[in-house]
């Protein structure tokens, strides 16, 4: 009976790039060749969903990484240079954020580590909720606003780590806020891995020089200033993190508004336009008008335009169109904007709080003056969206006297019977009358075109100062400033901009904000140094075509031994070797048997007589293709007997333990590569034991595992045919109750799985069937296959 359990088989129609396991659930996501975004779940490998390249995000995926809790899904495209965060729902994309240059790999981590500060924060963290009321979800997309403001998950903090060329790499605090920006790694990022305890990251990097080959270097990073002020760290990361999705509620929100001006004021723009400019007599219409409402008498041309071209029934539509579009936008703009604002004014209010304490965010480069810059925006931008319900509220009133006036005199023109309420006519309602044609349709705003720019001014993303700035003639408080020499300059006022528009406003509030958050991010950048620097090997140019993503080395952090760990191969020296690198995350911690290899063609099994399978199996000299660590005991590997004439491939569960208990000690010569001294490097046989499967009909070469769901995925070397397999078979009656709470998060995503789903078995039916299926199973068609396995493992 082999050691694993093959759950799904797939031949893929595109190849694939990239593949990551979900930390929390059995999904498994993969990025193709035509940028297309596939999720997974491991019964029948069945298709989840599916996100599609689009011109927006890109078509060239580049790296993926999920979320430790498992419910957003980061992914980097090469063409567009951005990194998209994609909800896991419903295949959603709810941040998307530029990069300078491409990003080569990506690593989402958590922070383990426990502290009283750190416990207090966690627990008090729902106080903003006490203060500000929950900010309402948006029109036409209540789903999406709702998934924004879920963008930062808990509250123990977890950081998406991005690598690229140029040795550049950038740390992304709840992956929204980028907090720590580091230079002068050398060569081109192909695997990151930042230890749970902060102290540091490790990176391997290709350096490339004209005169060799590419060379694998192993960097590691000191951060011990985001670990020693970690409590620190995560009160500032998660108060910015808040106000970065504030900034994309108030964007998504000023959309909605753009789109209901563009609805429906643009259509009756263009009726009266239309009207406008049909119109060929010498006077004006405003005139004509003018005298309609004065002398109660039009001329035969602008009555044959008002009965031909708009007629009663088309005015008391269009009339209707502009007050719904009006209080949609006016709705918007009390209940969104400055809800949102308000959120913001408290948050930034409270850095600013954290930055005048010196003692403990001085070093983190918090300037309370730059924080005093953003809040001075934010209160800029309140200023213009009040100054907005304001013009909205006189427009409204105009338009409705200038609808209401001119639907009577249209009824009086035909001659029909008006109704006693909107016979009367006060003098407000004249001058209101009056106001909307100087507005509208005057020569000096408009020669010739009706001018309904009055509240669409706001919403134009253009640099251009407003057309028509609203009238502040008589306000007596703006005098009252003019002519105060103490409070025209007080930073105690916020400055109105009377000029610019609302989204020129919103863009230099962003602005400011965006610079005020960068410099945290420029000082721990600067904090972080070098600690150690290894040169391991050189490639050959050949190598080439094989995915980047998916060569070794592998890095894998050991959160308990507190441990860097790194596999990889030396196929050009000694193919037949397998290497371990090991590292303290604490920079200044030694390890003893730092380096050690396993030698593949060497094996400490000792096989019974009677088990030939377990005798062939050992008999042969392996090389590696690819190996992942599937937790911190055990590594998982793709083996490939050397023979020519029978190349078979094994999937084997290899234990560190018999690795690292190696006692002899390698010194590093400082100034050679590993590979130029692989010589000396202690090394183990293989212990396989009864951890292996050979996969027949599959020219297996790459593997993605998943130690915490006990599950993994092969790939061949065609990166188009895929295998997934349970690991862990013979634990699963021991371990039921811990992979029951271990899928209670999977709940709220299976509703909407099972949808796509062709029906579901009970656990223990499908253990049955595995029995009675015995060996066969596994040569079973993929429609079998995937009729018979359970759509979800306990």
């Amino acid at each position: 009976m082999p050691a694993f359990r093959q759950v799904g088989e797939k031949q893929l129609p595109n190849p694939v790039l990239c593949m990551a396991w979900s930390p929390k659930r059995d999904l498994i996501a993969l990025a193709n060749t035509t940028g297309e975004l596939l999720l997974h779940r491991l019964a029948s490998f069945q298709r989840v969903w599916s996100l599609p390249p689009s011109e927006y995000t890109g078509k060239d995926i580049t790296a993926l990484a999920w979320r430790p809790d498992g419910k957003i899904l980061a992914f980097s495209l090469r063409d567009t240079k951005q990194v998209v965060l994609c909800g896991v729902e419903k295949a959603e994309i709810l941040h998307v954020f530029p990069m300078q240059s491409p990003v080569t790999c990506m690593h989402w981590m958590e922070v383990t580590e426990e502290s009283s500060a750190l416990s207090s924060f966690y627990n008090s963290e729902d106080e903003s909720k006490l203060f500000l009321p929950k900010l309402p979800t948006l029109p036409k997309s209540e789903e999406k606003s709702d998934e924004i403001m879920n963008l930062m998950g808990e509250v123990r903090l977890n950081i998406l780590v991005l690598g690229g060329d140029s040795g550049f790499v950038e740390l992304y605090a709840y992956g929204m806020y980028k907090i720590a920006t580091l230079t002068g790694v050398s060569g081109t990022c192909r695997s990151l891995s930042l230890s749970s305890d902060l102290k540091s990251l490790s990176v391997i990097t290709e350096v490339r020089s004209a005169e060799s080959n590419p060379q694998i270097c192993y960097i590691q990073l000191d951060t011990g200033l985001l670990s020693d002020c970690l409590p620190e760290v995560t009160r500032m990361a998660r108060k910015f993190t808040h106000i970065s999705t504030l900034l994309q509620y108030l964007h998504l929100s000023l959309t909605c508004m753009c789109e209901a001006w563009e609805d429906i004021l643009m259509q009756m723009d263009l009726r009266l336009t239309k009207f406008v400019q049909e119109k060929n007599t010498s006077t004006q219409v405003q005139d004509e008008f003018l005298e309609l409402l004065l002398w109660g008498q039009s001329s035969p041309e602008l009555q044959a335009l008002l009965m031909n071209q708009l007629t009663v029934k088309g005015l008391k539509k269009l009339g209707q169109s502009i007050e719904s579009s009006y209080s949609s936008i006016q709705k918007l703009v009390i209940s969104h904007l400055q809800s949102g604002s308000e959120a913001l004014l408290y948050h930034l209010s409270e850095v600013k709080g954290m930055s005048l304490w010196k003692q403990k965010f001085e070093s983190l480069g918090l300037d309370s003056a730059a924080i005093e810059g953003a809040i001075t925006a934010v209160g800029s931008f309140s200023l213009k969206a009040n100054e907005l319900l304001q013009v909205i509220d006189k427009s409204m009133k105009n338009f409705k006297a200038f609808f209401r006036w001119l639907y009577v005199a249209m009824l009086r023109m035909c001659e029909e019977h008006v109704p006693p309420e909107l016979n009367k006519m006060t003098q407000k309602d004249i001058a209101f009358v009056a106001d909307f044609l100087s507005e509208h349709f005057s020569e000096f705003n408009c020669p010739l075109y009706f001018n309904v720019e009055r509240v669409g001014q706001y919403l134009k993303d253009e640099d251009e100062d407003l057309v028509s700035p609203p009238n502040t003639k008589g306000n007596q408080w703006l005098k009252f400033l003019q002519e105060s020499t103490h409070l025209k300059e007080s930073p105690l006022l916020f400055p109105s901009f009377p000029q610019k528009s609302l989204h020129f406003v919103k863009r230099m509030m962003e602005n400011v904000i965006v610079q005020c958050l960068q410099e945290p991010a420029e000082v721990i950048g600067r904090s972080v140094k070098q600690a150690i620097f290894l040169p391991l090997y050189t490639v050959p140019e050949s190598s080439e075509n094989t995915p980047r993503l998916f060569e070794l080395p592998c890095l894998w952090n050991d959160k308990k031994a507190k441990m860097h760990n790194v596999v990889f191969c030396m196929p050009e020296i000694s193919p037949y070797k397998l290497y371990l690198l090991r590292k303290a995350t604490d920079p200044n911690r030694h390890i003893p048997n730092s380096v050690m290899s396993i030698d593949l063609s060497h094996h400490l099994d000792n096989a019974d007589d009677d088990n030939a399978a377990a005798q062939s199996v050992t008999n042969y000299v392996y090389s590696c293709l690819d190996a992942r660590f599937y937790d911190d005991e055990m590594l998982t590997v793709v083996l490939q007997g050397s023979e020519e004439e029978n190349k078979r491939r094994v999937l084997a569960q290899l234990p560190l333990a018999s690795a690292l208990s190696c006692e002899t000690e390698f010194s590093w010569e400082p100034n050679l590569r590993l590979d130029q001294q692989s010589s000396a490097i202690p090394c183990q046989g293989l212990v396989l034991g009864n951890q292996w499967r050979e996969l027949e009909n599959m020219k297996a070469q790459f593997v993605a595992v998943n130690g915490i769901r006990k599950v993994a995925c092969v790939l061949s070397a065609n990166l188009r045919h895929i295998r997934v397999l349970e690991m862990d078979v013979e634990d699963e009656d021991d371990e039921g109750a811990e992979s029951q709470n271990a899928s209670a998060d999977q709940d709220g995503l299976d509703t909407t799985m099972t949808s796509e789903g062709q029906g579901e078995e009970s656990v223990e039916d499908k253990d049955e069937a595995g029995k009675q299926g015995g060996g066969d199973v596994f040569k079973k068609t993929e429609e079998h296959l995937e009729s018979e396995e359970a759509l979800e493992l306990s």
